[in-house]
């Protein structure tokens, strides 16, 4: 077994089995194989610009792995993945990214599910039009880590890892970008709110995905951002996974001021295997966490152990994120658990031309 199924996340799955439909899609995962993981060229990387904790949670996630995982935690429930692979420890070259995109490809057509390619900002408008053609992929997912080394972490913007020549070649192919923002400020950041602007009006035919809700964790992270993402006509067809997120009330904000229809859910797998309760300080967020099971050299600021007590009712990162989104459906005044079949299968099918 990959990981065991304890009798308190039974139960856990049981307080929200009646919210997920039969069939669901999971917007956002993360499939790679160590032995793809291009470490060439490690001397000429620059610092690290994100955080380190979900490294902790599992050293690689084949295809099998991630089937299995939907096999353990969701029971009977048919879930077809979009996948794309990560940039965790490859190389700052624009090649270190070619053998995971090549798994993808070869997984991606092997089982018929849908992908995305894992871009890198120094490729050519051109190589890129090929690579996706020739892998069959819906679209790009990158990273701000692939930015140039010289930039800050709190300077990077969207431009330096999306640059606008690539954003032009999946406008012309109605693809999709999935886009996890910079900045510390997160979804509220000005920066982020102009260029996610900017770009809904300059490229319209384009999918964009904002991941994670913007990286809002807290509702401090939220802002105006969502009043002003809404008054831009060009970005009513902007869209939202909530991955890796159990902030009920910025959920529920969320389905307030975009509805349910333009809301996915992703699990980013395999980080929401990880055991974790989240909680707010201080306008962060901190995971919980049993006492020994996420062992780090360096201590991370967003983790903190329990005592044995208290970890025996800590389950999976996954069931605490939906367990958020059943909370904030129940509140919103927008939206209902009803609109449940929309978020986990029917926005997504849509999306991705699934029947």
């Amino acid at each position: 077994m990959l990981f065991p199924i304890t009798a308190y996340d039974r139960e856990e799955y049981e307080s929200i089995k009646e919210l997920l439909p039969p069939k669901m899609i999971d917007i956002h995962c993360h499939v790679w194989r160590n032995s793809d993981i291009d470490k060439s060229g490690d001397e000429n990387k620059g610092p690290r610009r994100t955080v380190t904790w979900p490294d902790l949670v599992a050293a690689e996630n084949p295809i099998e792995d991630l089937f299995e995982t939907y096999r353990l935690m969701f029971p009977g429930i048919e879930v077809t993945p979009l996948i794309f692979g990560t940039t965790g420890g490859s190389s700052s070259a624009p090649e270190s990214m070619k053998p995971q995109n090549r798994y993808i490809a070869k997984v991606s057509k092997e089982h018929g599910i849908p992908a995305l390619y894992y871009s890198h900002p120094r490729q050519s408008a051109e190589e890129l039009e090929v690579a996706i053609k020739i892998g069959n992929f819906r679209g790009i997912k990158s990273y701000l880590d692939l930015s140039p080394a010289y930039l800050p972490e709190k300077e990077i913007r969207i431009y330096d890892f999306f640059p606008p020549e690539q954003l032009e070649v999946i406008d012309r192919m109605g693809g999709i970008v999935m886009l996890h923002i910079p900045r510390p400020c997160r979804l509220r950041d000005p920066v982020n709110i102009a260029q996610i602007i900017e770009i809904k009006q300059r490229w319209k035919k384009l999918r964009l995905i904002i991941a994670h809700i913007g990286r809002a964790y807290c509702v401090s992270d939220v802002g105006d951002a969502l009043e002003r993402l809404c008054a831009c006509p060009d970005c009513d067809d902007l869209l939202f996974d909530f991955c890796a997120n159990t902030n009920a009330e910025v959920m529920r904000q969320l389905l307030d001021a975009v509805g349910p229809k333009r809301v996915l859910w992703g699990t980013d797998l395999p980080i929401t295997r990880m055991r974790m309760r989240r909680i707010e300080e201080n306008g962060t967020y901190i995971n919980l966490v049993p006492p020994g099971m996420y062992p780090s050299e360096v201590p991370d600021p967003h983790l903190r152990e329990v005592c044995e007590e208290e970890a025996e009712k800590i389950t999976f990162f996954m069931y605490e994120e939906i367990k958020a989104m059943k909370q904030a459906l129940e509140n919103s005044k927008n939206a209902s658990p009803e609109d449940a079949c929309d978020i986990f299968y029917g926005n997504a099918a849509r999306l991705l031309e699934i029947e």
